[in-house]
């Protein structure tokens, strides 16, 4: 899937052109640091959904410390939030020093150092899905992405991908239409990554039920069903009864057998009817 990623300083984005030489999708630049704002980050995601692209962000770093890292995020979210744009692609962290503003202001150029960076942007940036933009020998150096656990953009101006991450950043000068773009590759066409608005959370995983959950389900669809025998015996012709509530395979028999247990025994406790449902569970299997 190719795509491309803009700003500010991609005046007049003909997306129409863009859409027509294949690209489908573009990475919208949110802005840089702890207060600058692209403004046309919001036009940008607006019109290249119009074209039929879909889009991602990223926001340029100067963090120097990771508590830096921490404030560009709430200041990254904010921006998406007010803007209230859908981002089916993730947010992305460009961690690189293409100014040199890092290597000015003392900059810690460690590999632990410079992962703690990326890692409290991650951290504070949730529940965004956010992944790492760095050139290679960032990604080789000074970033241990794999601790991170998450997806990577790698830059390498070339005709070969050496990294071959989520996805690749493969010239800073494409030409389409008369204007310049930084061209990507996205890897993986069938992927869908969790999309987002504004700070949405994520959807989890359901956690399986367990045996006291099953078990407690089981006794109220035999309450409900008890409930709903009795009501139609009293129920008038031109009011017909609420019909029992459909159990799940294998439970109506189990049912079925309870119910035909009491009618030959005395009353049971409860502790003895989990042990016989769960008796009659083992016997249909």
């Amino acid at each position: 899937m190719r795509g491309v990623d803009v700003s500010i300083f991609n005046e007049s984005v003909d997306w129409a052109a863009l859409k027509a030489a294949g690209i489908e999708f573009a990475i919208c630049r949110t802005g840089y640091g702890k207060s600058g704002f692209d403004e046309n980050f919001q036009r940008n995601v607006d019109e290249a959904h119009k074209a039929g692209l879909i889009c991602g962000a990223y926001h340029y770093s100067y963090a120097l410390t990771p508590s830096d890292a921490a404030a560009e995020a709430a200041f990254c979210k904010g921006i998406i939030e007010r803007a209230g744009v859908m981002l089916e692609l993730p947010v992305w962290f460009s961690m690189t020093d293409a100014d040199e503003y890092k290597a000015r202001h003392g900059f810690e150029f460690t590999r632990n150092h410079v992962t703690n960076i990326c890692k409290a942007f991650l951290d504070n940036i949730a529940p965004l899905n956010c992944g790492i933009y760095s050139n290679l020998s960032w990604l080789e150096d000074y970033i241990d992405w794999q601790s991170l656990g998450c997806r990577v953009w790698s830059a390498q101006y070339n005709s070969e991908d050496n990294f071959k991450g989520y996805m690749w950043q493969y010239t800073d000068a494409l030409q389409i239409g008369g204007q310049t773009f930084g061209g990507n590759i996205l890897y993986d066409k069938n992927a869908q990554p969790q999309a987002v608005q504004g700070v949405a959370a994520p959807v989890e995983p359901t956690a399986p039920a367990s045996p006291q959950s099953v078990i407690q389900n089981i006794l109220a669809n035999a309450r409900e069903n008890a409930s709903s025998t009795a009501t139609s015996t009293t129920s008038t012709p031109s009011t017909p009864a609420k019909p029992p509530t459909a159990a799940p395979s294998g439970i109506q028999g189990i049912l079925a057998n309870a119910r035909e247990n009491a009618k030959k025994s005395a009353p049971e406790s409860t502790e003895d009817k989990i042990k016989n449902i769960l008796s009659a569970v083992r016997k249909n299997k």
